[in-house]
């Protein structure tokens, strides 16, 4: 299993990432693109925050952190969610820090999860749900092979009135075609 790709290298919050977090937090925007606007937290939060998630155990249900193999810094994290184990299928949010955006290190860093929750975890399917407004998310979960499964409309209200959320959904075997799994040691 590898947790570093080409762009990105996925690991464990650690407490120091507090500040990342905050900067990322700071544009509403992108708060409601990956999730909803929340309110402001203080700099002990934040402290306490990322001191709380870098002791939590890691079930099916966990968050990592996304870093930059070229720099090192902190881009985004992902987290999974809606694990459910007797169907075999799980979701995800993730959120890349607006000053790294549209450098591909979303795409590498949902390729490194799926490998590990279909490959290690044995999982069948992974769903999400998209904002409609959210485009880059929509083409981004089409490059990587999700297939639209729904619409729901005016599901999310946020800004003032009722927005539609549009579910993806890709399986094991889809994703294995596109990204086969290594062999246990190379040749």
């Amino acid at each position: 299993m590898r947790w570093t790709g080409a762009k990105v290298r996925l690991r464990g919050v650690e407490p120091e990432d507090w500040q990342a977090f905050m900067r990322f937090d700071s544009h509403v925007s992108d708060m409601r693109d990956a999730d909803m606007v929340h309110p402001p937290r203080s700099t002990a939060g934040y402290r306490a925050w990322a001191e709380a998630e870098s002791l939590r155990e890691a079930g099916d249900e966990f968050r990592l952190a996304i870093e930059s193999v070229a720099g090192g810094e902190l881009v985004g994290s992902l987290a999974t969610s809606a694990v459910d184990t007797r169907a075999g299928r799980f979701s995800y949010g993730i959120g890349i820090g607006r000053e790294h955006q549209r450098r591909g290190y979303a795409g590498e860093a949902v390729v490194l999860l799926l490998a590990y929750m279909f490959g290690e975890r044995r999982f069948h399917k992974c769903e999400v749900a998209i904002h409609a407004f959210n485009g880059a998310s929509i083409a981004l979960h089409d490059k990587l092979g999700f297939r639209s499964e729904g619409r729901l409309r005016d599901h999310e209200f946020f800004s003032g009135r009722h927005h539609d959320v549009v579910l993806m959904g890709l399986t094991a075997a889809e994703f294995t075609t596109r990204h086969p799994f290594p062999p246990l040691r190379p040749a």
